[in-house]
């Protein structure tokens, strides 16, 4: 037995031969490691681009019959992507289902780690080097940032979340970090809204005080075209939603955003 990341044991006996994935960043790092092994994942899985695994439809509304008919040894799940009530209906039936917490980028290098250990499982060359890119003291602050995730209604992404830590480790201060949060988002400005993901009005959102306001492409797709010119006070950046959000072999690459 191993724990996961809420401490619930989970049945895992040698190297897990076959799992599924109900989380799209864990999908990519997971394959990097062992690609034949899983076996399934959700729509939204669309990292390696070459992955060819049964779908098991979304995060939220998972297909649990077609999960259970592909007998994984474990099924991968996260707290925040994916509902208690899948992961209960799962066990219940006998299946083992492996939940993953990760609210910085610390906690998503250390889950990872974990995660792999129990499978039964090689550490990636990738893993090692995100320790080492992205554990260390936190730098100064050079600029402020927000980040909306969603438009009409808008929305931003808050704290405590994996992306405002990722953001405050390049040196990005989130302007809607929760002001009562202490430790890794130490530095970040008072936001103008609590909560992880709250909802806010544009012309807010506007005048923030962010030195710039990134658009990422997902969950909402903002694009040149759509997202930029709802903005007049402040400038706009696209960014990949894959660099910002996802915990894997993204890590390395989103490391690059410091330059």
């Amino acid at each position: 037995m191993s724990l996961d990341d809420l401490g619930t044991a989970v049945p895992l006996a040698g190297p897990a031969q076959r799992v599924v994935s109900l989380v799209p960043s864990l999908t990519e790092a997971l394959v990097s490691v062992e690609p034949d092994a899983v076996v399934g994942a959700t729509d939204w899985c669309t990292h390696p681009a070459a992955l060819d695994v049964t779908r098991v439809r979304g995060t939220k509304n998972p297909d649990l019959a077609a999960i259970r008919a592909l007998a994984p040894d474990v099924v991968v799940a996260n707290k925040e992507e994916n509902r208690e009530l899948d992961v209960r209906r799962l066990r219940e039936s006998g299946v083992a289902v492996w939940v993953t917490d990760i609210e910085t980028v610390p906690q998503a290098v250390a889950s990872m780690e974990r995660l792999l250990g129990a499978l039964g499982w090689t550490t990636p060359a990738w893993l090692t080097e995100s320790h080492g890119l992205w554990c260390g003291p936190l730098p100064p602050v050079t600029r402020t940032v927000a980040v909306p995730i969603w438009r009409d209604p808008w929305m931003v992404v808050g704290a405590p979340t994996f992306t405002t830590d990722l953001l405050r480790r390049l040196g990005w201060a989130n302007v809607y970090a929760d002001p009562a949060t202490s430790g890794p988002l130490s530095g970040a400005l008072p936001g103008r809204a609590a909560g992880r993901y709250p909802a806010v009005d544009l012309a807010d959102l506007d005048a923030a005080g962010a030195d710039v306001v990134l658009l990422p492409d997902e969950p909402y797709v903002f694009t040149a075209d759509d997202g930029p010119e709802a903005f007049t006070r402040t400038p706009t950046e696209l960014v990949s939603g894959r660099l910002i959000t996802w915990y894997g072999p993204s890590l390395v690459e989103a490391a690059a955003l410091r330059a």
